[in-house]
């Protein structure tokens, strides 16, 4: 009897130490958009000849800062538009960090308009011939409209959110062409728009909003967007080092200057900011687009300058999108691509518009989805699910681990700050595959549909 009893224990003790396997399951038909799965893989010792992915956590990467969106000025107007109620559902929706819903974790917001509100505005904008080198006229009414408000009920919901701020283009007065749109930053102006962002960031303090991270200027390489600025790489090491870095450290700001954030072909723009020593002592790290080059190219910059960060801060889906070539094509290329070449963010371009992909400025991108559209009724995109499948699960201060790729099956494995283990897979080849995950000499065999993505968590 007592032999029985205990193999009955035994048995009981290895059953309660099994490592239980959630799967969170989307599958490019749309006939499962981020879902929990009801079967419950395990853990155990069984082998066979199937491919098989290892998670090996002994071998850790960057610490990761969140995945999230931009909240555009065209974002926060559609949100602002709709009842309370509804309001406060789809913020909770976005960024709780409960069981129903997705935990966004990091925002990006321009500073001043980006392209995706509804009229080009700058925080000291003046008449044609005037100029205001002491700031008397800086005022954030525009932003106190839609942009603070939202934002003050999503920090409500979770105040731990970090948020970047990206400029679209200095105010005009301050440009070669007194224009919004392309010229470049007068060199007599560069400690005048120092002090600008200055106050900026603390302006929005006030407001109980604190800027993390500020990229020096969105799309440097692009001034033919609407609000845009021309800052070739030269540009921004002389600001960094003449100006914006020495007026940070004299004001005490602590938040973060990052630089570039633009794309992936050009990994030569940071890395000769960076080698620039006068500028590199102030710079936190640089950040990507992947509107041109591949996102390997990131890992350049990591190569030649490890000790600085690397964020990857936007990438678009066209309206109407494909769900299934956007959402396979994003998955592979931001959640897992932009991870695994050590950028700590993954942000999505942008959070909201509506069904005609509006509000943007005269000029401004007429064809971007939102991750959510805003009209009768709100529609998640491919971007929401995207997103999804990371921010839910790996938290700030996760950190990525190894995990090697096996057949056609990308994918990008994390270990989070309360322990859990976190694997993102992708199945990019024709048809089903069964494979292995193996971890600490154990295995779960498990199979996915042509195209499909999911997260494993244990």
């Amino acid at each position: 009897m007592k032999k029985l009893y205990a193999l009955l224990l035994s048995a009981l003790v290895v059953q309660t130490n099994a490592q239980n396997v959630e799967t969170w399951l989307t599958k490019t038909d749309k006939s499962v958009l981020f879902q929990k799965q009801s079967n419950t893989l395990s853990f155990d010792k069984v082998s066979n000849t199937s491919p098989s992915i290892y998670v090996d956590d002994t071998k850790k990467f960057q610490q990761m800062d969140g995945f999230g969106y931009t909240l555009t000025g065209g974002s926060t107007q559609l949100l602002s538009q709709i009842n309370a109620t509804e309001r406060a559902k789809i913020l909770k929706e976005l960024f709780a960090t409960d069981e129903n819903n997705i935990g966004v974790s990091f925002l990006r917001i321009s500073v001043g308009a980006s392209d995706l509100d509804g009229h080009v505005f700058s925080y000291d904008d003046l008449p044609a011939g005037e100029t205001d080198p002491k700031l008397n006229k800086f005022s954030l009414a525009e932003d106190k409209k839609h942009l603070i408000p939202v934002l003050k009920e999503i920090l409500a919901i979770n105040p731990k959110i970090k948020i970047l701020g990206s400029p679209w283009s200095p105010p005009a007065w301050m440009k070669t062409n007194n224009n919004s749109k392309g010229g470049s930053l007068k060199p007599e102006f560069y400690d005048v728009y120092a002090r600008y962002l200055v106050k900026y960031i603390q302006e929005m303090k006030k407001e109980g909003i604190t800027i993390d991270a500020l990229t020096i200027q969105n799309e440097p390489l692009h001034p033919g967007n609407n609000p845009s600025l021309l800052m070739p790489q030269d540009a921004q090491a002389t600001f960094v080092k003449k100006s914006l870095g020495p007026i940070f450290q004299q004001a005490k700001i602590n938040t973060k200057i990052i630089i570039y954030d633009h794309n992936a072909d050009r990994p030569d723009y940071p890395i000769s900011v960076l080698n620039d020593a006068e500028a590199r002592k102030y710079i936190d790290g640089s950040a990507f687009h992947l509107y041109g080059g591949n996102v390997e190219n990131i890992r350049s910059v990591h190569e030649a300058h490890p000790d600085k960060n690397l964020y990857f801060t936007e990438q678009w889906i066209g309206a109407p999108g494909n769900f299934a070539g956007d959402f396979s094509w994003h998955i592979k290329n931001l959640v897992i691509g932009a991870s695994r070449n050590w950028c700590k963010t993954v942000l999505e371009w942008n959070l909201a518009a509506d069904p005609k992909q509006n509000p943007h400025t005269d000029g401004g991108c007429t064809e971007c989805l939102g991750a959510i559209t805003i009209g009768e009724s709100i529609t998640r995109n491919p971007a929401y699910y995207i997103i999804a499948h990371a921010s839910k699960f790996v938290r700030p201060n996760s950190v990525r681990i190894a995990s090697n790729i096996t057949m056609s099956l990308p994918n990008v494995a994390f270990k989070t700050p309360s322990g859990k283990t976190i694997l993102i897979v992708q199945n990019e080849g024709g048809k089903a595959q069964e494979f292995n995950i193996r971890y600490h000499n154990k295995q779960v065999t498990t199979t996915l549909d042509a195209g499909s993505v999911a997260t494993y968590v244990w």
